[in-house]
């Protein structure tokens, strides 16, 4: 009886037809995955926007049953107090933290050198630095967490700050930083620490004895809120565009593409935070407090991911 010879096993290895479909398959399957991860991401860091808006509100409410009002935003131009322009960005900011980050001082009126004027015996007046360390006993402390706060100096996030704070090369040791507190998103890459940080958040106080929000003119004195409260900051553009192009919440440029005109500086705030849901007349959100607003993902205040403390609709605006 003859033998049965075994049948010899060859391993068969893959033809190149497919191992390029595998990896066609495999780039497909990665093209579809990477833009819905970047989905949940943004959504997830949006989220994380809004909580930080969240404390800021709650900690603006304290400041309101302290203080009897929020805290002012009004931009300070250069000369009005002795120092370099103030906006409400940075206001903000001092309300939560103080200007040293050590909370707020009760006397503060808000002047971007941390002084107040007070009156003599004589009756002269003289200025008195509130942000010092014999003023910290008198203090009640930061509104919000120090660790939580995202609070940095301006000249760390811009290189040219312009009128809005001193350069670190002429600060005297004891000068105030004129911090701001910025947003989650960390498209900022701090210029001292190469930290990344975000946008600092926006801060507009409405003025509830005026009753206008007039979409035709920003510069009209009866207008609840007011674009220039901002306006320098806006102006300074993103710090990681080399063009320092001013952001679109400020104003739009002529578009030759699709014949647009360019638009009055300042009008652009007024149509972003406008309230679709009264028809009767025109009027903002929150017409009876204040507006935070956040650049969102791309850095750039007034384009479609903004993240404000209201519920708005900025996609059906954009033209």
């Amino acid at each position: 009886m003859k033998p049965v010879a075994k049948a010899t096993r060859h391993r068969r290895a893959f033809t190149i037809v497919e191992l390029l479909t595998v990896m066609s398959i495999i780039v497909i399957l990665i093209g579809l995955l990477v833009p819905a991860l970047n989905k949940v991401k943004q959504y997830a860091t949006n989220v994380k926007q809004k909580a930080q808006f969240h404390s800021i509100e709650a900690a603006l409410e304290l400041f309101d049953s302290q203080f009897g009002g929020y805290p002012d935003s009004s931009y300070s131009p250069p000369g009005d107090t002795g120092q370099l322009g103030y906006c409400g960005a940075q206001k903000l900011c001092e309300a939560m933290m103080g200007q040293d980050l050590m909370g707020f001082h009760p006397d503060s009126v808000f002047r971007s050198d941390g002084t107040a004027l007070r009156a003599l015996a004589t009756g002269a007046t003289v200025s008195v630095a509130l942000y010092s360390p014999s003023t910290i006993p008198a203090r009640p402390g930061a509104f919000l967490p120090l660790e939580n706060a995202n609070a940095y100096p301006v000249h760390q996030l811009y290189t040219q700050p312009g009128n809005l704070d001193y350069r670190k090369d002429s600060l005297p040791a004891n000068a105030n930083w004129h911090f701001v507190l910025c947003d989650v998103y960390n498209r900022v890459t701090n210029n001292e620490t190469g930290k990344k940080v975000g946008m600092p958040v926006l801060y507009y106080k409405a003025n509830t004895s005026r009753q206008l929000h007039d979409l035709t003119n920003p510069n009209n004195p009866d207008n609840i809120y007011n674009w220039i409260d901002n306006a320098e900051l806006l102006r300074l553009g993103m710090p990681f565009d080399s063009a320092a192009r001013p952001h679109r919440l400020l104003s739009f440029a002529a578009d030759a593409t699709t014949g647009a005109p360019a638009e009055t500086e300042g009008m652009r705030f007024y149509w972003n935070i406008r309230n679709d849901r009264v028809s009767s007349i025109s009027r903002p959100f929150r017409a009876d407090s204040y507006i935070l607003i956040s650049a969102g993902w791309d850095g750039e205040y007034g384009t479609a991911d903004d993240i404000c403390n209201f519920d708005w609709s900025f996609r059906d605006r954009l033209q």
